[in-house]
């Protein structure tokens, strides 16, 4: 069988924005959604802080057909379904342009006309800001007031409100706070008491369905870069092995920073996000859970936590919901990066990847796909199809984060950890740390150390000792070594004083949220 793929005929960027349909021909691949904003849209709503996706300044809501979006695998309840529609928070500062093709972007600029249809001078976010002193210089409003709006259309489809708590999730990704969090949060509760404006989604809709029409996205810039979106599984898998020293493009929280960043150029992107199928999570006949590679990252660790709860507190510290949204739980694994939060995780549960080449199949297991800093497994042409969690099998399960910030922060130490036990011996322990090493790995002799031994305080501690042994840490900005191994230490003991049998230190001891941070 031949793996060459027939090429696809050529044609321009097209999405809707400002209530009309755009067509873009000519400008650089990785033009970011920002910068066509401000320098050819001339919409300067939306502001630059960081250009990497941590301040929020820039946040956009990105539209699809909510049906379109099921059919790939992205519409879920963690998507804001309004009518036909499925909206995500993103960041536009790292977000390419073209990946915005047959889909519809919302602004700030967007929200005024909805006020005034409602027969009012500004959006209920906008007005809640105002009337709770929520804003001081003003350049970090219009990423809040879109998070908050993504909310505000949410919860009034599902005829809900939201509460302190899940508003400061919401805003989780926007970071400048000159004013305070009080006053934000008091804006996101008031907002829902005046008269409402809500979006009209019907326009949209209809311009979205003539945009579906069109074939794959196929688009080379002014100089000869090529990008192309496939929309399946198979065209993915035949293009791919094709063109192997492509660069694979998922939700560029990570690539985009080569662009802003180290101004790197990508002279070959093949998007993953139109593939059909490839983002599907599903639980299969034999247990295990599938999540595909290009699921959003909300939405992968969502299902993880439905799966194990335990996991809900380290998903709130996961970046940032723009972040998660764009962002996926297989890019962020193939990545390899050795501070990535989801490998730790997924390796104690020993998470296995289907790998794919052609119409060729092959699973490995995820502690064997790294092979040094930044180094994996991956044979050229071949790609993350899905990650593949067993049937839980542990008694206990405990994921940790270090950073320092709460939210929407890189890891100093990452840790996911595991015990199976019989009566109270440990009959298997899965330890993986990342921040330790020049990979995310198991702390083999710890692990050694407590098997076979009663799940006891002595039994921590000689993991804790065997810790040393395990890993070489190094000092960087985020941590001194000594930190992390100390920190790595206190971790076990964390975790056996929350899973020993007797007593074992409650939820409401150890965690922020139980302190009433935000109430």
């Amino acid at each position: 069988m031949s793996l060459a793929a027939p090429a696809p005929a050529a044609r321009p960027i097209r999405f809707f924005h400002r209530g009309e349909l755009v067509t873009v021909q000519g400008t650089a691949t990785t033009h970011t959604v920002l910068d066509w904003l401000r320098e050819d849209a001339h919409c300067r709503g939306s502001k630059e802080g960081c250009a990497e996706g941590d301040c929020g300044a820039c946040t956009v809501i990105v539209a699809e057909l909510a049906h379109q979006a099921e059919a790939i695998g992205t519409a879920s309840a963690r998507a804001s379904r309004v009518g036909l529609l499925s909206l995500r928070t993103v960041n536009a500062c790292i977000r390419f342009l073209p990946t915005l093709d047959g889909k519809a972007l919302l602004t700030v600029e967007d929200l005024q006309p909805l006020a005034q249809a409602a027969g009012a001078a500004l959006h209920p976010a906008q007005q809640a800001m105002v009337d709770c002193h929520g804003s001081q210089c003003g350049f970090c409003t219009p990423g809040f007031v879109m998070s908050l709006a993504s909310c505000y259309e949410r919860h009034c489809a599902a005829g809900t409100r939201a509460t302190r708590q899940q508003l400061a999730d919401e805003l989780s990704g926007n970071l400048c706070r000159c004013t305070g969090y009080r006053p934000i949060l008091d804006a996101g509760q008031r907002m829902f008491e005046l008269p409402p404006a809500r979006l009209d989604t019907a326009p949209i809709a209809a311009a979205l369905r003539t945009l579906a029409a069109e074939p794959p996205l196929a688009y080379t810039d002014a100089q000869g870069a090529r990008f192309a979106a496939p929309r399946s599984i198979d065209a993915l898998a035949t293009l791919r092995a094709a063109r192997p020293e492509a660069q694979l493009l998922a939700g560029s929280t990570d690539i985009g920073l080569w662009v802003t960043k180290q101004f790197k150029s990508m002279p070959d992107l093949i998007y993953l996000g139109e593939a059909a199928g490839l983002a599907r999570i599903e639980e299969r006949t034999d247990g295990v859970l599938s999540i595909g590679a290009a699921a959003p990252l909300e939405d992968a660790w969502s299902a993880l936590a439905a799966r194990h709860p335990e996991l809900n507190a380290m998903g709130r510290r996961f970046a940032s919901l723009p972040v998660r949204n764009a962002g996926t739980m297989g890019g962020n694994v193939a990545n390899g990066s050795p501070i990535g939060d989801s490998a730790p995780v997924l390796i104690a549960l020993g998470a296995a990847l289907l790998l794919r080449h052609g119409t060729r199949q092959r699973r490995l297991r995820l502690e064997d796909f790294y092979l040094g800093y930044m180094k994996n497994a991956l044979q050229p042409g071949e790609f993350v199809e899905a990650i593949e969690l067993p049937p839980a099998a542990h008694t206990a399960l405990r994921a940790y984060k270090l950073s320092k910030r709460f939210d929407c922060d890189i890891s100093a130490l990452a840790a996911g950890l595991a015990i199976t036990l019989d009566g109270n011996t440990v009959r298997e322990a899965r330890f993986a740390f990342g921040g330790m090493a020049a990979i995310v790995e198991r702390a083999a002799k710890a692990e050694t150390a407590v098997r076979g031994q009663p799940w006891s305080e002595a039994t921590a501690e000689a993991a804790v000792a065997a810790l040393k042994q395990d890993f070489t840490p190094l000092s960087d900005l985020r941590a001194s070594a000594s930190y992390r191994q100390r920190a790595a230490g206190n971790l076990l003991r964390r975790f056996w004083l929350e899973t020993r049998n007797a007593s074992p230190l409650a939820s409401s001891q150890s965690t922020v949220w139980a302190r009433g941070a935000w109430r």
